[in-house]
């Protein structure tokens, strides 16, 4: 049985994909930004970003029956390397229980 989620960004329609997608009992999450329809999220703010981002990230799960608790792979694209600290808290925030891997480029 196939699951979609979307998050009713135009994107997903001239693009062709979904926010995220359930076959089985495997969940994959697309790439988040701290987009919210047109508005930048936490404009200049890489903490309040990536804390709206796992929100975003959390929601789609729990829309396929999944949670955070489910986790066992992040993977962090991020423009400047200097605001891991950062970008960690906020990650620590929301797994600091689940410790999935991670990864942050």
């Amino acid at each position: 049985m196939r699951q979609q989620v979307g998050s009713g960004s135009p994107w997903e329609d001239i693009v062709g994909y979904s926010r995220a997608v359930r076959v089985g009992n495997t969940i994959e999450v697309a790439g988040t930004t701290a987009m919210d329809g047109e508005m930048l999220v936490g404009e200049g703010d890489v903490y309040a970003q990536a804390k709206f981002i796992f929100k975003k990230i959390e929601k789609a799960l729990q829309q396929l029956g999944g949670s955070l608790k489910d986790v066992v792979r992040t993977r962090m694209f991020v423009i400047n390397i200097t605001d891991w600290q950062l970008i960690g808290k906020a990650h620590e925030e929301f797994f600091k229980t689940i410790k999935p891997v991670a990864t942050m480029v």
